[in-house]
């Protein structure tokens, strides 16, 4: 009968450790499954100019986002393996494990449900654009809003809304599809056009004539921009917060803002 409860307790203690195994392997963070597999893999658009663009004839990514997921990489001492996302399926990309991380975007409540958001590493925000030409006429958001002046966006934009919101003594064109706001104001039918600090990055490049209203300082309606990764995973999560408070000390985003959201060629 002893010998019949030693094998049954043995039997129970391997189950116990077997199991116990098992739940330790599934619940491995993330941290050491890509130190031990040595490749970060990152999910991304390639259609975010200029945070992640992907050069169809070469098949190569470039960006902002893209030159930070390099940086991570290196920092970690692994190889980087960009996979192909797209918006409307990034949370189900994370879920699935296809990838380790997102190469960023903004947070919202929606996506918060079922992902972790990194620290914030950029802000995001409504800015206006105006001709050079007119530039003088305004120095500042307030000099805006006069009657006098139009400001175009595209309908049924939350820059239509913010632009209502923010001149309501102003003329708000609303254009539709394939007309823009910044076509607008190129074309003199408009003197201001609302849009993202992040897209006028891209549009005073590829148009000259465009200038920012104010600094990117003064932008409003900011939303802060992170690095969606799996919930649950605290090591994972708080070694990518710490990674971006020492590269922002170290000043490495600010570069990144100066390269690629500044108005310069």
């Amino acid at each position: 009968m002893k010998k019949i409860r030693i094998a049954v307790l043995t039997a129970f203690t391997a189950t116990v450790l077997l199991a116990t195994s098992g739940a330790l392997s599934q619940t491995k963070s993330k941290l050491n499954q890509i130190l031990e597999r040595g490749t970060l893999r990152v999910g991304t658009t390639g259609d975010f100019n200029p945070m992640s663009i992907k050069d169809t004839a070469t098949n190569t990514l470039t960006g902002f986002d893209i030159e930070a997921m390099n940086q991570l990489a290196t920092d970690m001492g692994v190889k980087v393996e960009y996979v192909p996302a797209e918006w409307a399926t990034l949370v189900n990309g994370i879920v699935a494990d296809r990838f380790d991380i997102f190469s960023g975007a903004s947070i919202s409540m929606a996506r918060a449900k079922t992902v972790a958001f990194s620290d914030p590493y950029i802000f995001a925000g409504a800015v206006p654009l105006v001709s050079k030409k007119a530039a003088a006429k305004f120095p500042t958001w307030n000099s805006i809003n006069q009657p006098t002046v139009t400001v175009a966006v595209l309908m049924g934009t939350t820059f239509e809304q913010q632009a209502r919101s923010h001149f309501p003594k102003a003329k708000i064109r609303a254009v539709e599809k394939p007309a823009t706001g910044y076509q607008e104001v190129l074309a003199g039918r408009a003197q201001i056009t609302l849009t993202s600090n992040v897209e006028a990055a891209t549009l005073m490049k590829t148009y000259p004539d465009l200038q920012m209203v104010g600094t990117s300082a003064e932008m409003r309606n900011k939303r802060p921009f992170a690095y969606p990764m799996p919930q649950g995973d605290d090591v994972w999560l708080t070694f990518v917060n710490n990674w971006i408070a020492l590269k922002q000390a170290e000043g490495f985003f600010t570069a990144l803002e100066s390269k690629w959201l500044s108005a310069q060629k």
